[in-house]
Order: C-alpha cells, then sequence, then structure tokens
C-alpha cells in the first residue's frame, strides 16, 4: 500500500496569486466555479511589496476538527487529515472553531464545511509547483 501524503507548501516565494489551484479544487472537487469553495485559501499578506501565503489544512495526525465533530462527519485519515462524510453532517460549525490553522471553511449555502480532503487536485494545476503532495517525514 502506497504512504498516504499531505499538502505543503514548500515553494510559496513563487506564488503569483494566479488563484488556478483554488479554482481547480472547486471546480473539481466542490462542483462550483467560486473560488470561496475551495478548501485552499490564497491569500496576499498585504503591502506594496506584497507576497502570498497559503491557508491549507497541515493533514493533522490528531485533527481537532474529527474530534470536535458530534455526528462523526469528520474522521481521522491514514497518514494525516480527515475523510468527510458530507452525509452525516449537520453544519453544526464545531470543526470550523476547532481547526488550529482555520483552514476549514464554511458555504452558507450549502450550510457544511468546506474540508481539504488531501487528494492534491491543487497541485497538479498550480503552474510554479508551489503546492505539492509529499509524504509526511515528521
Amino acid at each position: 500500500m502506497a504512504e498516504a501524503k499531505i499538502l505543503k507548501a514548500p515553494g510559496m516565494a513563487k506564488c503569483i496569486g494566479c488563484y488556478s489551484c483554488m479554482l481547480a479544487c472547486a471546480r473539481v472537487i466542490h462542483n462550483d466555479y467560486s473560488p470561496r469553495r475551495s478548501a485552499i485559501q490564497i491569500r496576499s499578506t498585504g503591502g506594496l511589496q506584497s507576497s502570498f501565503l497559503a491557508v491549507i489544512c497541515r493533514g493533522c495526525l490528531k485533527p481537532a476538527c474529527a474530534e470536535a465533530c458530534p455526528a462523526e462527519a469528520l474522521v481521522e485519515r491514514p497518514g494525516g487529515g480527515v475523510i468527510f462524510k458530507k452525509d452525516l453532517c449537520t453544519g453544526c460549525r464545531k470543526c470550523v472553531a476547532a481547526c488550529t490553522v482555520e483552514a476549514i471553511f464554511f458555504d452558507e449555502d450549502e450550510k457544511k464545511p468546506i474540508v481539504c480532503i488531501q487528494c492534491g487536485t491543487c497541485t497538479r494545476y498550480c503552474p510554479h509547483q508551489v503546492i505539492t503532495m509529499e509524504v509526511r517525514n515528521d
């Protein structure tokens, strides 16, 4: 069995803010064309010489979001992160509050969280290989 990989952003200095990763996640995973429906968010650090930062799931080994979910809609994923069982989700937002890196967003239309499932779709659309899927080394 292949080792589970997690999302990393080692090349943020190369990010040009094209949002291709966000659009890919929204389109392929969430069937939407809005970057607001992406589990990865690219943000500007601001200022005249701003750079970008990626708000991404860190693939926690003991995810606080899964522990906080009373409906067991989020369960630990082997290798880090979570598996999201959307049909079990009640929309209580406890996972959003529990995420230590604030990488779970809430879809007000669907009343469900937008959770990274560590699928790697975003990495395939990044033109500068800013984000990658890597075997956990910690």
